[in-house]
């Protein structure tokens, strides 16, 4: 791979992606046989993460650890940016320290760019704002293609906060780049102008939307983002909008369920539902960390 970062699926072209999703394939074996690389061995991969996460931080920190890099994880509650540094002055610190890639998680649009501008460090986008978030949807496309094989004339459904939801945004890119018809759904009120840019079907009734349905990607409510309320309980939104036994039989008969996580139980997605036999949930988590090996692999570990 010719790039310095990864900031986005629309930044890529297809054999790009093909070859993401390859090597991670290669990874995902690799950690299934239980092997660790020395690939990545004197790089320095630091994760600089300005809002919360559990799952993308460990991930990418555990495939750079499995790839053989030392990490570093900037905690911003307790650095320099808490005393009025900027993300600029930041990173030049991170590259006075000669570090290889900074993973960055930002809740302004846009950050990982200005990042990537400014240092010599590989960049990537642990989800910036409501833009993208392009680790994630590798992994769920390599979660769908170990399942199906090709996405090609597949149907993908993303229901949920799709206002909110970089996720969906990623996914719908790059599912219809590999082939698969996307369908977004979600309330008016949840509902972003200008979503059918991303190569995708617009549906505002999920018993509609579900129907043939090979892939259902159920979206967290992201509460933290909504200054309003934009339904009236959690109830009710699940009886709407809610991925359920009863839904899910309207699908085809080999389809599976995803969801990027965290999950609100009874809103989004039934309980019985996430630990069911369609659900890919865990897979999706242990696909994650093959394919953040694969990112750091085709970034800085081909150059040793």
């Amino acid at each position: 791979m010719k790039r310095k970062d990864i900031l986005g699926i629309k930044d890529l072209s297809r054999s790009e992606v093909n070859e993401l999703l390859s090597t991670a394939d290669v990874m995902r074996e690799m950690i299934d046989r239980g092997e660790k690389s020395n690939s990545l061995r004197g790089k320095t991969v630091a994760t600089l993460f300005y809002e919360n996460s559990t799952r993308t931080r460990n991930s990418f920190e555990l495939a750079a650890k499995n790839l053989g890099a030392s990490t570093m994880s900037i905690s911003v509650a307790t650095s320099s940016v808490q005393k009025g540094e900027t993300l600029v002055d930041t990173g030049k610190t991170l590259d006075a320290l000669n570090t290889d890639v900074i993973i960055i998680r930002h809740s302004v649009a846009g950050s990982p760019q200005l990042l990537a501008d400014t240092v010599k460090a590989s960049v990537i986008n642990a989800g910036d704002g409501m833009n993208e978030h392009p680790s994630q949807a590798l992994l769920d496309a390599l979660t769908a293609q170990r399942h199906f094989g090709s996405l090609v004339g597949k149907k993908a459904v993303i229901v949920g906060d799709v206002k909110h939801s970089r996720v969906a945004r990623s996914d719908a890119l790059l599912f219809s780049m590999l082939g698969a018809k996307v369908t977004v759904c979600a309330p008016y009120t949840l509902m972003p102008e200008g979503i059918d840019r991303f190569d995708c079907d617009v549906e505002s009734d999920l018993d509609r939307a579900i129907v043939g349905a090979d892939m259902v990607i159920a979206l967290r409510m992201q509460l933290e983002r909504m200054g309003q309320a934009y339904f009236s309980s959690k109830e009710e939104y699940n009886e709407y909008y809610g991925v359920t036994e009863k839904r899910l039989k309207l699908c085809s008969d080999d389809h599976i369920v995803m969801h990027p996580g965290p999950i609100n139980r009874g809103a989004e997605i039934d309980g019985c539902v996430a630990d069911g036999n369609d659900s890919v949930i865990l897979e999706q988590v242990h696909n994650g960390v093959a394919v953040r090996m694969a990112m750091l692999q085709l970034l800085v570990g081909n150059a040793n």
